[in-house]
């Protein structure tokens, strides 16, 4: 309960310090054969309009999807279409899911991946901050190369084989440990690569993966783990998997982009994924977000075309020191 009452009070105070971003310029699509993807509760909805409107910026342009989690309210979906005008929005619970598990973030992984038949799709979390030029993001959608945020413990691309030795020395208790402890065990015809990325950010080739092969690895490790499957962490074993079986599928360079957390090297990071366990801790992710949110109040550097495709000292500058 004390958790929950600290996380919910966390959420208020960013709330308050990024409100600022109600009065930014709203996004301005361009088009292109791209789509970012975002899975979306009404509590993050300032959350994630610091997070789309600070990534689109340096982007060659394309589409935007709202998947909503079911706690949208009308309210939300008018701020969405007034900051996003051309914004997408679509109910969670319309993805049909197969044979693969409900919830969890599955019905987001499949519709990506039905979606990566026509296009490079992004799937980016509300949590996530651009501080300044993606051009590692911007390259590997020019060469339609799938690409994950990584982590310490996966700056590279490995054999299942070395996946799960890896997970052999980590606690168990996690479902998405003892999931790569059994990735050797698959079918020796199936893909034989992994990256123990992270499903926060991470980009989906057109034609690089299929909904057919993520039922596939499903089925296998549904066979292999039995309930436990359909737990939270799984669909980020389904992602790491695809991800590193795409034709020339590739971790992000870290730190450049990575996950925050104490004692990480995050002054020189370009995009940062600020999750649950450590989001509010030591005020980095406030003080980033409304540097941000400053920022996209300078008409040049919302829009990419219009010279703003440019590392702001604003956003760059002392991350970790004092407002």
């Amino acid at each position: 309960m004390l958790y929950r009452l600290r996380r919910t009070l966390h959420r208020v105070v960013f709330d308050a310090a990024v409100r600022g971003v109600l009065s930014t310029p709203p996004v301005r699509l361009r088009a292109a054969p791209l789509r970012v993807v975002t899975m979306l509760s009404s509590q993050d909805l300032r959350m994630y309009l610091v997070a789309i409107k600070s990534f689109y910026r340096f982007l060659p342009g394309g589409g935007v999807t709202v998947m909503d989690d079911g706690s949208l309210t009308p309210a939300d979906h008018a701020a969405l279409r007034h900051h996003v005008p051309g914004i997408e929005i679509m109910p969670l619970l319309s993805v049909n899911t197969g044979i693969c598990p409900r919830g969890n973030c599955w019905e987001r992984l499949l519709h990506i991946l039905d979606l990566s038949r026509d296009g490079y799709v992004i799937q980016m979390d509300s949590d996530v901050l651009t501080v300044a030029p993606v051009p590692e993001v911007v390259a590997a959608i020019e060469s339609n190369t799938a690409f994950t945020l990584g982590s310490e413990a996966g700056t590279a691309v490995v054999s299942l084989d070395e996946a799960g030795a890896r997970a052999a020395t980590m606690h168990e208790g996690l479902t998405q440990v003892r999931a790569e402890r059994l990735l050797p065990g698959l079918p020796a015809d199936m893909g034989r690569r992994y990256i123990r990325g992270s499903a926060g950010f991470a980009g989906f080739a057109r034609g690089g993966s299929s909904r057919a092969a993520a039922e596939a690895f499903s089925g296998a490790m549904a066979e292999r783990m039995g309930q436990r499957w359909t737990e939270w962490g799984t669909e980020q074993v389904a992602s790491n998997y695809l991800v590193a079986n795409s034709r020339g599928g590739l971790v992000l360079p870290w730190p450049a982009y990575c996950c925050f957390y104490p004692g990480v090297d995050h002054d020189s990071a370009a995009l940062l994924h600020f999750i649950g366990t450590w989001r509010y801790r030591s005020g980095v992710f406030v003080r980033g977000a409304r540097r941000v949110v400053r920022a996209l109040s300078v008409p040049a550097l919302v829009h990419p075309e219009a010279g703003g495709n440019v590392a702001s000292a604003e956003f760059t500058r002392g991350m970790a020191g004092t407002n």
